[in-house]
């Protein structure tokens, strides 16, 4: 007997698809989102202790607010290289967006209550979210690598 799903309907593959990207851009969104709190929260702390250690009478403080500053130039290089913040955003808009595709399509609502082939618009539509998403990252990431002298290569989906 032939397996159900060794030929999937081009429904299961777009609804495949989608739900893919919806969990990725999910998960990416949360990655960069618990990166940038982090090095945020790490850059404030530091920051902080920064004036107590320069003008509190400790041993080694000057030393130490020296270590923290540079901390700090770090972090501010790492935010700005990998873009943490702009991601966490963009990335939970197009996870948002994809989720709306779906719910209109499972609903029959929107623009696919009349449409007559419902499942290739929305495989377009998707496609066409997940470009431009691609098309923001990418120019977001040469704008960057520009700065660094580097050149950006795409993240794969």
């Amino acid at each position: 007997m032939a397996d159900v799903n060794s030929n999937p309907t081009p429904e299961q593959l777009t609804l495949g698809r989608l739900e893919d990207q919806i969990q990725w851009y999910s998960r990416k969104s949360s990655h960069c989102q618990r990166y940038f709190k982090w090095l945020k929260g790490l850059t404030i702390a530091s920051a902080a202790v920064i004036p107590v250690l320069t003008t509190a009478n400790v041993g080694h403080g000057a030393q130490i607010a020296a270590g923290l500053g540079i901390l700090i130039a770090v972090i501010e290089g790492l935010q700005q290289l990998n873009q943490y913040q702009s991601n966490w955003t963009s990335y939970r808009a197009t996870a948002e967006a994809l989720k709306h595709e779906k719910f209109l399509y499972l609903a029959k609502a929107g623009p696919y209550l009349e449409a007559a082939h419902p499942t290739a618009m929305l495989a377009e539509r998707v496609e066409s979210l997940v470009s431009q998403e691609n098309a923001k990252w990418l120019t977001a990431q040469s704008s960057t690598a520009k700065d660094q002298g580097q050149r950006a290569e795409p993240e794969a989906h």
